[in-house]
């Protein structure tokens, strides 16, 4: 049992997978992430800042797939998904490519950096965490346990 947190602008009691216009860095799905700070600055996008609370009962049988920090594996599954490509994993773990690690994603991806030079860029400030609860089978791992309001800095 773990303990995750999703941020947004409402508490949502029962998780969904929205198919957005937007590719994410693992595909659709509903993104959480074990660090509570992390989600807090997800919420403070919104005008009403709300973060969920669940408990995870990973199950064993699901097509998990976890990224151990970030790779060239990691790299190419972000490229891939943020190009509009699916998979098919149930749950998707790792680090998150931020809005500045993106940039250079989008600029190695657009051939103005090389990968090597993605690379030296793509240190990040704070550790990042997500997990990509991606079908309705993986959705069934989380227990809602309320919600907090996430207060003004």
């Amino acid at each position: 049992m773990m303990t995750v947190y999703h941020g947004g602008y409402t508490p949502i009691e029962k998780p969904e997978i929205r198919m957005g216009r937007n590719t994410k860095d693992f595909g659709p799905g509903f993104y959480c992430t074990i660090i509570k700070e992390q989600a807090q600055r997800w919420a403070r996008r919104y005008d009403t800042k709300i973060v969920s609370i669940y408990e995870v009962r990973m199950d064993t049988s699901l097509d998990i797939k976890e990224f151990q920090g970030m790779s060239e594996e990691w790299l190419d599954f972000i490229i891939a998904c943020r190009s509009g490509k699916a998979h098919s994993h149930d749950i998707v773990i790792g680090a998150m490519a931020d809005d500045q690690i993106y940039n250079y994603i989008s600029d190695y991806m657009d051939g103005i950096i090389t990968r090597e030079q993605f690379w030296v860029l793509a240190k990040f400030k704070y550790p990042t965490h997500q997990i990509n609860f991606c079908t309705q089978d993986a959705l069934k791992c989380l227990q809602y346990r309320g919600h907090e309001e996430v207060q003004e800095i």
